[in-house]
């Protein structure tokens, strides 16, 4: 059974200012997400699925999902505030919608019962990554619990313009035993990679594998995800900016015993959109490899 990307591209943008889901990149005016899309393609996924908003639901359709109809087969999810269980409701005045767990439950089903890999929209994450993480999900039983994910480097995932927060994988005999959350990680002026404990300064080696949000799921994670919601909600739902995110839920289906998270490995650089002046260095990668002949001078022809 071929497997089913799906892109979360419901995100605010607020650091970077605007919706860089749709902010052209490529040489020929192409966005990020045409980039996974082609190279989801090429290594043998045969349907998207968007997860998105309604109120662009139309830009984003007009300005990214047509460009793939004639392509892949297409499907959209639509992520809103007010999308709980039977028994909740939204606090007054919160905004921020609840994370990468609700975006993928938002998908079920729009996915069909099929493997399905999960990434964000606004990162390129390589062809490496893709056609390793087809050959796990084609491998997974429909009725398997087990899972997989793509790790990158940490120094192959840093932004020039400021510090990122990464969640650094702990991997046992090749499946994650757990995932820790380090926050501002950058290089410091002497090219070190570190993190900070607070105020202080500690060194990394740089080669500790992150995860960049590339997950690989059966359809039996919904089923987890749906037990879990209400807990989250009953903890936290009250809050205004808390989230519910897909580290924290592997974490705890790892602990519980629920799930074993095969550990793919990429070699690629990452890179990503976080703040606007990451812009012109995404642009400038991306006409690299056009002019190295890793992608045709059109994407699309």
């Amino acid at each position: 059974m071929k497997p089913t990307l799906v892109i979360m591209a419901a995100g605010m943008g607020s650091r970077y200012g605007g919706l860089k889901q749709i902010d052209p990149m490529g040489p020929s005016g192409e966005t990020l997400i045409e980039y996974s899309v082609y190279d989801a393609i090429r290594a043998g996924f045969d349907k998207v699925v968007f997860i998105i908003r309604e109120d662009f639901s139309d830009a984003f359709k007009e300005a990214v999902g047509s460009k793939f109809d004639d392509k892949i087969e297409v499907g959209y999810a639509y992520q809103e505030l007010g999308d709980l269980p039977k028994g909740f409701s939204v606090p007054e005045g919160r905004q921020k919608p609840w994370g990468t767990g609700q975006a993928i439950l938002a998908c079920k089903g729009v996915v069909d019962d099929a493997p399905f890999a999960v990434q964000n929209a606004d990162d390129y994450y390589g062809t490496e990554a893709y056609t390793a993480i087809a050959e796990e999900l084609r491998n997974l039983a429909v009725e398997s619990t087990d899972s997989c994910m793509v790790g990158f480097e940490t120094k192959n995932t840093l932004s020039p313009n400021g510090s990122v927060s990464r969640g650094v994988c702990e991997v046992e005999n090749g499946y994650l035993s757990g995932v820790v959350e380090r926050l501002k990680i950058e290089r410091s002026a002497e090219g070190v990679v570190q993190f900070f404990d607070a105020e202080t300064p500690v060194d990394m080696t740089g080669d500790e594998i992150c995860s960049m949000n590339f997950w690989g799921f059966t359809p039996k994670f919904f089923q987890a995800l749906e037990a879990r919601f209400a807990t989250f909600l009953e903890a936290e739902g009250s809050e205004m900016k808390s989230e519910w995110l897909i580290p924290t839920i592997i974490d705890d289906m790892i602990n519980a015993g629920e799930t074993r998270v095969k550990v793919l490995s990429s070699h690629d650089s990452w890179f990503g959109v976080t703040y606007p002046n990451d812009k012109p260095t995404v642009v400038g990668e991306l006409q690299a490899m056009h002019d190295a002949g890793k992608y045709p001078d059109q994407l699309w022809g």
